[in-house]
């Protein structure tokens, strides 16, 4: 009877133990969770930021390209009429 009750206690014992360290550990690892949300949001900041900038450049190319092709409609047209003459 008291090998059960001695080996009831060494259990006891072991499993605060083992809870205080788990318990230590989650609070660790929801640090760590809580430091990777903000990364992750960061992240997402920055990929927002990103895409709208590349979709201003994309505009500007689009407009640089009609501009282009526009000039170079133009030079035709005047190099026609020199033909012509």
């Amino acid at each position: 009877m008291k090998k059960l009750i001695k080996l009831s206690l060494i259990g006891m014992a072991t499993s605060l133990v083992v809870g205080c360290a788990t318990n230590s550990d989650i609070e660790n690892l929801q640090s760590q969770i809580d430091g990777l949300k903000t990364s992750v949001t960061q992240a997402s900041a920055d990929a927002s930021s990103a895409q709208a900038a590349a979709s201003e450049a994309k505009d500007a190319a689009n407009r640089a390209a009609t501009a282009s092709e526009e000039a170079n409609r133009k030079l035709d047209r005047m190099f026609q009429k020199t033909m012509q003459k």
